[in-house]
């Protein structure tokens, strides 16, 4: 064998290179992407226009825009409505808190077959049904007026707090469902290769499903979430400063609507960037499917 001649023999170079028809179809591609962009962009402007010119010419335009689009109002109110929203921020962040630990629970004991916990499960399950039965307004009512009215020892009696208590108690109903959903949707095998291995009960939970779990249910309770931010305002019907509680006071005060603008504009400020996260996560979560099971 003449190893010369083998060493000095070129390596077959693998690198894909695409050919010229593939070239020419990928070049066909961006062309039409970008002009289906130019397209959008252009009919999304032209209705834009569109609607603009339909309400400037609307008989009541003039006192719309005094009444809702008053920028000296609205740069006056500002700073007090900065403020509210940022008792609706806290809010949020500790009913959130809340929300998942509670919510996580209640999905565990449903999911559960142990036979001593069938009274947990019917508690659970009798929870679910009734708070994602009552309107999230109405439970604000019940517990914001009610919970006090017990006069029971420790009741708090800030309605920041009180507020908070309702959001939780309805929206965690949702998120036991959504982390339920999510337990249900790890496969068995999962469970059985995990106790083949020697994991016992409570490790397979801990460190095979629960993690695939909270991976397949985070889009979903994203949005959850943002539904949380917006419904935070419900909790101005008890009397605490947020938001939308500073722009009806100034409201009234005025008689001009466009601090309730100002509190709008606000809670766009945060749901939309969340919005477009949590589509991000679901796109990437479909494309892992895809990626993992082929369809």
């Amino acid at each position: 064998m003449d190893l010369t001649k083998t060493a000095e023999s070129p390596v077959p170079d693998d690198t894909y290179r695409p050919s010229e028809h593939e070239l020419e179809r990928q070049r066909f591609r961006r062309s039409r992407r970008r002009r289906h962009t130019w397209i959008s962009a252009v009919c999304t402007v032209v209705a834009l226009v569109a609607l603009g010119a339909a309400a400037v010419a609307s008989p009541g335009w003039e006192r719309v825009d005094s009444l809702f689009l008053d920028g000296a109002e609205l740069r006056a109110a500002f700073p007090e409505l900065l403020r509210g929203f940022w008792l609706n921020i806290q809010m949020f962040l500790v009913a959130e808190v809340l929300i998942l630990v509670l919510g996580l629970l209640i999905a565990l004991v449903r999911v559960t077959r142990a036979p001593g916990l069938q009274p947990l499960r019917l508690a659970a399950t009798v929870y679910v049904d009734v708070f994602r039965g009552v309107p999230t307004l109405l439970l604000v009512f019940l517990v914001g007026f009610g919970l006090p009215a017990l006069q029971l020892q420790g009741t708090p009696s800030e309605p920041w707090v009180l507020g908070v208590i309702a959001l939780v108690l309805s929206y965690a109903a949702y998120v036991a469902e959504v982390f339920r959903a999510g337990l249900n949707s790890v496969h068995p095998a999962q469970r059985n290769a995990a106790r083949a291995l020697g994991l016992n009960e409570r490790q397979t939970l801990r460190h095979v499903v629960l993690p695939q779990a909270v991976r397949n249910v985070v889009p979903p309770l994203l949005n959850d979430f943002i539904a949380l931010q917006k419904d935070t305002a419900l909790v101005a019907v008890l009397g605490p400063l947020e938001a939308l509680r500073a722009a009806q006071i100034k409201a009234d005060y005025d008689f001009n609507y466009t601090p309730y603008l100002g509190a709008a504009l606000l809670f766009i400020a945060v749901t939309i960037p969340l919005t477009r996260f949590a589509d991000r996560l679901q796109r990437r979560a479909a494309q892992r499917t895809w990626a993992e099971t082929g369809r």
